[in-house]
C-alpha cells in the first residue's frame, strides 16, 4: 500500500482551539428548566455534567439575547440582555463560571450583520427623516422609478422574496426603503458607519468582561455592501442561501466584500487585549459563519490577525462519495495550511438538516432546506448508519470540529411537522416554498418516559414545537450506558481523540484499499497511529493485521468492515 501526506502533525502545545469539538447549544431546544416548553439558561446550566461526561471542550450557544423572536432570537433587540423566555444575566454568569467549573469554554452567538426592527436604534431611524444620523445606522436608500415606488435594486432575500421594504415616513407618506438580506423586521446595519463600528466594539468588551470564551460569528461574510448597490442575477443572490449550489456561485455585491477583513482584525484586536501575556490556554475566539463559494474564500477570515476558525460547510455539503470526500478533506487541509489555521469541520447545525436524515437521501441529491411531510423522506435506517460513519471520520481528521445538540443522541430530523407550528420565515416569505429549519430544531429527549421525554416540567409536555414519537427511543437515558448506542460511540470517539492528541495529528492517506474505501493514519508526532477505514463502497473490507479496533461507527462483520462503516484501529505492538 502506497500513501500521501497531506497535511504534518502540528505541536501538542498547540492553542485550545486549533483541536478543540465544541458543542452547539441551541437554547430554544436542549433543556426546559420552568415548564413553558422552551429551553433556558438554567436548564443548560443543569444539564452541563452530560456535556462535561460527553466529552467535548467548549460551547457554542445560539442567541439568547432580547428578541421578538421573528427569526428564532437572530433578530437583536439588545445585545447586552437576556430575553425573559431565556433567563437573566445572572443566569448567564452562573452558566459561564459552571461551564468553567466543568472544564468547559463558552462561545456565544454574536449576530452583527442586522438588528431586529424592535431595537431602539431602528426605532429611531424610522421616527427620524431621510438624511439623519439615525438612518446612516442602517441601509436606507431612495426607491427607484416615478415616486420612488419600486426598491433601490434587484436584491432578494435569503427567506424570499426582496431584500427590500419601503416605510412610512412621520407625515403618513410612503418614503425610503431599507435593505434587509434575511426578514423584513431583520435590517441591515450600516457597517460604513463609525458608529455602528463602535457599537460592536463595545458589545465584543461587555460579554469579554463578563467571561465568554469567544463568538461564533452570524452570517460572517455579509457585514459590508457593495456602496454602488448594483442590480444583480437571482441566480446568484440565492445561491448564497442555505442552499445546494452555493459553493459554484459567484456571491455577488452583497456578500465577501474586501472591506470586511479589517473589522474583524479590529475585533481580533480585542480579544487579544484580554490575553496580555499570549497564554494559549487563555485565548479568547471567533469562529466565522461565511457561506463562500471555495476553500480559498473562506480562509481569508481566518488569516494570523484575524479570526481564529471558520466553519467548514464545504465538508458540510459534500457528498457521500468516496472520492468527493477524500477531495474536499485534501482541499479542506491545503487552504488551512496556507494561512497557518485550523480546519473547522462541521457535519450539522441549526440551519440545516440533520446529518442522520440528509445522508439518508439519495446520493447527490440537491441539500433540501428542510423536510416536510410531502417531501421524498430519508432512509432513517441507513442516513444514521452514514452518519455515524460520516462523525467517526469527521472526529479522526486533525483540527478542530463542531458538533449540533442532539447529534450525539442520533437524532433525526423532524419531517413531519404540520405547517401550522411552523416558525422558520423562510417557510413564510416562500409561501412553502421552502420548508425551512423548524425540523432540526426540535426540542431534545432526555428521559423516555416522561413528559416531553424529559425536556422539561411542563406536566403536558407541550413544548413549542412538537417532538416526533421516535424521539422517546432515543432518549439520552435510552442509550446510557448500553454498547453500541450513538450516544456511547460518540463517548468513545470523544475520549480517544483526546488521547490520542486527534486534533493536532498529522494526516497521511493510505492506498490500495480501493476506489471506495478512505483509509487514512492520523499519527501525532511522538505518538500511536491511528489507522481510520471508512468504507463508501458496497463490499465488505479486510481489517489489516495486528490491529487493534478503538471504536466502530457500527458493527463488524465477521471480522470485516462492512459499508456505511468508519473504524478506528491501533497496530496491537504498539498499544
Amino acid at each position: 500500500m502506497t500513501s500521501v501526506s497531506p497535511h504534518a502533525p502540528q505541536s501538542h502545545e498547540a492553542p485550545w482551539w486549533r483541536h478543540a469539538v465544541l458543542y452547539q447549544v441551541y437554547p430554544r431546544s436542549f433543556a426546559d428548566s420552568d415548564g413553558d416548553g422552551v429551553g433556558d439558561l438554567p436548564g443548560l446550566t443543569a444539564r452541563l455534567p452530560y456535556l462535561a461526561d460527553l466529552g467535548v471542550d467548549a460551547l457554542w450557544i445560539s442567541p439568547f439575547y432580547v428578541s421578538p423572536m421573528i427569526d428564532a432570537g437572530y433578530d437583536v433587540a439588545d445585545y447586552r440582555d437576556v430575553d425573559p423566555l431565556f433567563g437573566t444575566l445572572a443566569d448567564v454568569d452562573v452558566l459561564i463560571e459552571a461551564a468553567h467549573g466543568h472544564g468547559l469554554r463558552v462561545l456565544i452567538d454574536l449576530v452583527p450583520n442586522h438588528t431586529s426592527g424592535e431595537h431602539t436604534w431602528f426605532r429611531a431611524a424610522l421616527a427620524s427623516g431621510p438624511g439623519s444620523p439615525e438612518r446612516e445606522r442602517y441601509l436606507f436608500r431612495e426607491g427607484r422609478g416615478e415616486q420612488g415606488n419600486e426598491p433601490p435594486n434587484n436584491w432578494k432575500s435569503v427567506f424570499g422574496g426582496s431584500a427590500w421594504t419601503r416605510v412610512t415616513e412621520a407625515d403618513g407618506t410612503l418614503g425610503q426603503w431599507y435593505l434587509h438580506l434575511f426578514d423584513s423586521l431583520q435590517p441591515d446595519l450600516n457597517w460604513r458607519n463609525p458608529q455602528v463600528v463602535d457599537e460592536f466594539h463595545d458589545v465584543l468588551r461587555f460579554w469579554l468582561d463578563r467571561g465568554v470564551d469567544g463568538f461564533r460569528v452570524d452570517v460572517a461574510h455579509a457585514l459590508l455592501k457593495d456602496e454602488a448597490m448594483p442590480d444583480w442575477q437571482e441566480k446568484a443572490v440565492m445561491a448564497a442561501s442555505h442552499s445546494e449550489g452555493a459553493e459554484h456561485a459567484n456571491l455577488g455585491p452583497m456578500w465577501d466584500q474586501d472591506g470586511v477583513h479589517e473589522i474583524y482584525r479590529a475585533w481580533r484586536s480585542i480579544l487579544d487585549s484580554y490575553n496580555p501575556q499570549g497564554d494559549p490556554a487563555l485565548d479568547r475566539i471567533l469562529c466565522a459563519e461565511a457561506w463562500l463559494p471555495s476553500q480559498q474564500r473562506t480562509m481569508r477570515y481566518v488569516r494570523p490577525d484575524e479570526m481564529h476558525q471558520a466553519f467548514n460547510f464545504h465538508f458540510l455539503e459534500t457528498s457521500w462519495r468516496a472520492k468527493d470526500v477524500r477531495t474536499v478533506i485534501d482541499d479542506s487541509l491545503e487552504a488551512a495550511d496556507a494561512v497557518g489555521a485550523p480546519t473547522t469541520w462541521v457535519l450539522s447545525n441549526h440551519d440545516v438538516v440533520r446529518h442522520a436524515s440528509r445522508l439518508g437521501l439519495r446520493v447527490g441529491a440537491s441539500r433540501p432546506n428542510g423536510i416536510g411531510a410531502r417531501s421524498v423522506q430519508p432512509n432513517a435506517v441507513l442516513g444514521l448508519r452514514r452518519a455515524r460513519a460520516a462523525t467517526a471520520l469527521m472526529l479522526a481528521l486533525p483540527g478542530s470540529a463542531y458538533l449540533y445538540n442532539g447529534e450525539e443522541l442520533g437524532l433525526p430530523e423532524h419531517t413531519a411537522l404540520p405547517d401550522r407550528v411552523r416558525q422558520d420565515p423562510a417557510f413564510f416569505r416562500t409561501k412553502g416554498k421552502e420548508i425551512g429549519r423548524d425540523g432540526c430544531r426540535v426540542p431534545l429527549p432526555w428521559e423516555a418516559g416522561a413528559p416531553s421525554y424529559g425536556f422539561g416540567p411542563s406536566p403536558d409536555g407541550a413544548t413549542w414545537l412538537p417532538q416526533p414519537l421516535v424521539y422517546g427511543s432515543l432518549a439520552a437515558d435510552r442509550q446510557e450506558g448500553v454498547t453500541g448506542s450513538t450516544l456511547e460511540i460518540y463517548r468513545s470517539m470523544l475520549r480517544l481523540r483526546r488521547v490520542h492528541d486527534l486534533g493536532v495529528g498529522g494526516l497521511r492517506w493510505i492506498d490500495g484499499y480501493g476506489a471506495q474505501v478512505l483509509a487514512f493514519v492520523n499519527a501525532r508526532k511522538d505518538g500511536i497511529p491511528i489507522t481510520v477505514l471508512t468504507n463508501l463502497g458496497d463490499a465488505a473490507v479486510a481489517l489489516p493485521e495486528s490491529a487493534e479496533v478503538l471504536v466502530c461507527s457500527g458493527r463488524l462483520e465477521d471480522g470485516l468492515l462492512p459499508q456505511d462503516t468508519t473504524v478506528w484501529l491501533a497496530q496491537r505492538d504498539r498499544m
